[in-house]
């Protein structure tokens, strides 16, 4: 018999969903960065064992204040993934529950679906004593079938969160083929790349008005040939991300152009072009271009 299913990774913004992600698949797959509100679309990645096949769904953190349409975006994209996904791992800090906690929790009063809490983090906790209480007052906010402490940046514990998962999984063909690892194309992953490099480089608001667009994806035998333009809202907020001389921009694709060498397994000529676009981040037509789809 084997056990497949839909696993969505649940939480407010920058609790660590996409470092559980990639550690889980032992892949790097969902970018990440110390900056919340990194991830901006549901992204699937697949695990394959002998017997379960696990799909897990990265989903952007959910906002109490959705401040513009990407926000929002964002927000349907977290909560569509319940309509469909068997289960829901709701990824907690370790000790703390606040009112961002407890609004997702409010998304999930009409999911019928299994949920676990994975309390992340415990690597930090100079005082595990205290986390016994902690998830025994969990179960006060919400009935979770399982509640596991786990550190995903140190891979503390993830053995245990996945046999629990494949415990839950419905009983199922795979859903998909053995060797695949997302849906998601070589365009979209190339694009996050840059995204993540931006993201980790600048300061201040400057990367939440940003976002990368794909222009050009030819394959060639050994080589990827890749060009790229990074938006931005305002004139001044281009120079910066071209930096003196063009270092910073620079910088910026040779980061973005070694992580999707080793990714895609060849080498990659990079092109990155800067253009602005007033407040595209709030324009709906801008964010459909830019290829922020409701599902």
């Amino acid at each position: 018999m084997t056990r497949a299913g839909y696993i969505a990774l649940l939480g407010r913004p920058n609790v660590g969903k996409s470092t559980l992600l990639n550690h889980l698949i032992d892949y790097k797959l969902s970018i990440t960065s110390p900056r919340p509100q990194t991830t901006r679309h549901a992204l699937l990645g697949i695990q394959t064992l002998e017997t379960a096949q696990l799909v897990y769904v990265d989903t952007p953190g959910l906002q109490q204040n959705a401040r513009n349409a990407l926000n929002r975006h964002m927000n349907r994209a977290a909560t569509h993934a319940l309509s469909y996904v068997d289960i829901v791992v709701l990824v907690l800090d370790a000790l703390q529950f606040n009112t961002e906690d407890q609004a997702v929790i409010k998304q999930l009063q009409r999911f019928t679906g299994t949920v676990i809490a994975a309390v992340n983090k415990i690597d930090r906790l100079s005082d595990k004593t205290r986390l016994l209480p902690y998830l025994s007052e969990l179960q006060n906010h919400y009935p979770f079938a399982a509640s596991i402490p786990i550190s995903a940046l140190q891979r503390d514990n993830l053995a245990a969160l996945q046999q629990t998962l494949i415990e839950h999984l419905p009983a199922a063909p795979f859903l998909f083929a053995a060797d695949e690892l997302t849906t998601a194309s070589s365009r979209f992953l190339a694009a996050e790349l840059i995204r993540e490099k931006l993201f980790r480089r600048l300061h201040e608001e400057l990367p939440y008005a940003l976002t990368v667009e794909i222009e050009h994806f030819q394959e060639e035998a050994q080589l990827l040939r890749i060009a790229a333009k990074i938006w931005v809202e305002r004139q001044g907020q281009k120079g910066i991300v071209i930096g003196a001389g063009g270092h910073q921009l620079r910088d910026i694709g040779r980061a973005a152009r070694l992580d999707m060498q080793t990714l895609f397994g060849k080498k990659v000529f990079l092109s990155l072009w800067v253009k602005v676009r007033s407040d595209w981040s709030d324009d709906e037509r801008s964010l459909q271009q830019f290829g922020y789809h409701d599902a």
